[in-house]
């Protein structure tokens, strides 16, 4: 076959020896900085391609959501089953300012608690903070069985089942609407409302292991700064000054009207 023929013969294998180049020379490192409610503030770092033309890395950073365990934040081992999400609302130098964007258990956790011969009792309720954001919390719990009791099954009928729910409903809304996404997490990091459900409905039917098992934050606010630095802000360092002293009563001599 003539050489001129067919072209594809002659070609030249370009761009077959290309250069192999590290594709970590072109990324940088930005810290991870956790709102001040927590703990740990230091909580990380991510990996971004370096800003290039258009393309700005703070851009594709914001959005980010970081899921870390309660137990590395409050440096409390103890509740290494609850998982925090955070995402990443602004980027001032090589910092990522984070904010809460959910909350969720473990799977290993939520199967310890599952068992035969009791009821689940299981609840769900949106609702709006005093800050603007639109917040689902879901609500999980298991009866038990009764002080000195023989029978070895402690099922609920479907109308306590309703009861403990529309209870369990109630406190979780009015725990939701009555402050902002600041004060409702600090609440939910501490865990009381599991016990306060618990002792609500002991009047319908027994139940224990209750817990907030989830919790989605379905709408956020139009992005403020200055809202998002008070969650940075360290409460513990304000200057709220000094307790004044009581004021002492004036000892007044009897006959003299008041005057020495």
């Amino acid at each position: 076959m003539a050489v001129g023929k067919n072209k594809r013969l002659t070609k030249s294998k370009k761009g077959s020896r290309k250069k192999a180049i590290d594709p970590f020379l072109k990324k940088e490192w930005y810290k991870l900085v956790a709102p001040s409610i927590f703990a740990t503030k230091d909580c990380g770092k991510t990996i971004i391609t370096k800003t290039q033309g258009t393309k700005i890395a703070s851009d594709g950073l914001k959005g980010r959501v970081i899921e870390l365990s309660l137990a590395d934040l409050q440096n409390n081992e103890s509740l290494s089953w609850r998982k925090v999400k955070l995402c990443v609302e602004d980027v001032q130098g090589y910092n990522c300012l984070l904010n809460f964007h959910g909350m969720d258990m473990t799977r290993d956790k939520v199967c310890s608690l599952i068992k035969k011969r009791q009821t689940i009792v299981e609840a769900n309720v949106d609702c709006r903070t005093t800050d603007g954001y639109i917040v689902r919390m879901f609500c999980i719990a298991f009866t038990k069985p009764q002080d000195n009791q023989i029978k070895n099954t402690c099922y609920a009928k479907s109308t306590q089942v309703r009861a403990i729910r529309a209870k369990m409903v109630q406190i979780m809304s009015d725990l939701g609407t009555k402050g902002d996404l600041k004060s409702l997490v600090k609440e939910l990091i501490s865990a009381p409302i599991g016990e306060q459900i618990e002792k609500e409905a002991s009047s319908v039917f027994p139940i224990k292991d209750c817990y907030i098992r989830k919790v989605k934050v379905l709408k956020k606010p139009k992005f403020d700064v200055t809202a998002l630095m008070e969650w940075h802000t360290d409460e513990s360092g304000a200057d709220v000054g000094q307790a004044v002293k009581p004021a002492e009563e004036e000892t007044n001599l009897a006959g003299s009207g008041g005057r020495l």
